[in-house]
């Protein structure tokens, strides 16, 4: 057998962790992490002071406005509906679906996945410790319109009484950096030629996050940057185990034991010599 025609996305031979652990583990690392955001949320003057200089240095280095982005949505009601229902249900859905998607049909790659999302998000909780920001829809300055409160669904309230979340850590963007491991994920441990249509995916969060005036566009590039460093420390586990049955060579190379790998011991000798007259 040819070793280059094997599927790679075959991961019948490799065992999964346990699953009661792994729900335990990522729920535990979601806890942790959204308690951590919460320290942040007094930091009122420095959220503000940061949006500031995110703001201006945008500017500075003429990235496209925010506000162009959020114009292509308020042309009507439906679509910045559309968007403000995307940024609320699809994040972490798709996050958890995607994990449990490679816990049953690539437990090969799933280690690797979980590890990413873990070091990104772990990443992503410094920064927001160390930089609180603002995002664009509560900065004046930016003239953009809070979609959220003004046409619905929106997942925050007002940044007095929300006790819940952290509305100061808009950098790095995890909406989009989730988004794209997601697609990086199902680009790395599928084969199919359509696999690439998940970077739709990220493209249409970066959209809808930027749109909706929850993040700048810095935000998602922080949090690229960061995912970058992730995927560059957590590498993918090597893949020794072949299926039962299945004998992986190198590229070029014929098996010609192979009814002597699978035979009776008794029954090997006999079968040699029939080999090696079949080679000359």
């Amino acid at each position: 057998m040819n070793a280059r025609t094997e599927p790679a996305e075959d991961d019948s031979a490799i065992a999964r962790p346990p699953l009661v652990r792994e729900f335990l583990l990522v729920a535990g690392l979601l806890l942790v992490y959204k308690s951590g955001r919460l320290l942040a949320t007094d930091h009122t003057h420095a959220a503000f002071r940061n949006a500031h200089r995110v703001w201006d240095l945008e500017r500075a280095v003429h990235l496209p406005a925010e506000g162009w982005v959020q114009s292509l949505l308020l042309h009507g009601e439906a679509p910045v509906r559309l968007a403000n229902t995307y940024y609320a249900a699809v994040h972490f859905p798709a996050t958890a679906a995607f994990l449990v998607w490679l816990y049953l049909r690539r437990p090969g790659h799933y280690l690797w996945a979980r590890r990413v999302l873990a070091a990104l998000t772990a990443a992503a909780l410094v920064l927001h410790l160390a930089f609180p920001l603002a995002p664009p829809r509560m900065l004046a300055a930016t003239g953009l319109t809070d979609t959220g409160q003004v046409y619905g669904p929106s997942v925050y309230g007002s940044p007095e009484a929300d006790q819940l979340s952290n509305q100061f850590a808009a950098m790095p963007s995890l909406h989009f950096g989730w988004a794209l491991m997601l697609a990086v994920g199902v680009i790395v441990a599928t084969r199919s030629r359509l696999r690439w249509l998940w970077l739709l995916h990220p493209l249409l969060t970066l959209l809808v996050i930027v749109g909706t005036a929850n993040h700048y566009w810095l935000d998602a590039l922080v949090a690229a940057v960061l995912l970058a460093g992730a995927l560059a420390l957590v590498r993918p586990a090597p893949r020794t185990a072949a299926p039962p049955g299945r004998l992986l060579v190198p590229a070029g190379r014929t098996v010609r034991a192979t009814a002597q790998a699978t035979a009776p011991g008794p029954a090997a000798p006999a079968r040699e010599p029939v080999l090696a007259e079949a080679g000359r």
